[in-house]
């Protein structure tokens, strides 16, 4: 009686794990940014190379960027490969040439000219509308 009950619920355990839906593809984390902390102790979103991200405070519809023409020249997009799909918090626009780039919470996500160094945050300036990207 009790070897009868030990095989059926191993039948049903593993016609359970059968039934499960393939685990989502894996995801290298090669190309979406991530959160980091920072020195202080804070936390920041830096691009796959370490280089703190901002956000414009122009991009506020939560489906595009403002930053385009020569502002995107300056203020650099952080692309995303054309197959990218949101996750979690991380978000994909599309820029109004057709290219993919990561957002945050749909705002889109920018490196900055004035950084040289993972870690460097000289970009951050509230008065003209850049801000570093927090979580």
């Amino acid at each position: 009686m009790i070897v009868a009950t030990i095989l059926v619920s191993g039948t049903t355990l593993a016609n359970a794990h059968e039934s499960a839906p393939p685990p989502p593809p894996k995801d290298d984390g090669a190309s979406k940014p991530r959160v980091s902390p920072t020195k202080t102790g804070g936390l920041r979103l830096v691009d796959p190379k370490g280089m703190t991200l901002y956000y414009f405070d122009r991009d506020d519809s939560g489906n595009k960027s403002a930053c385009n023409g020569k502002c995107a020249e300056k203020w650099i997009p952080v692309t995303a490969p054309g197959n990218a799909e949101a996750q979690g918090d991380f978000t994909v626009i599309t820029r109004s040439d057709g290219s993919k780039m990561w957002a945050y919470r749909y705002r889109p996500l920018y490196t900055s000219p004035a950084d040289h160094a993972p870690g460097e945050a000289n970009g951050d300036d509230p008065e003209k509308l850049w801000h570093v990207a927090r979580p």
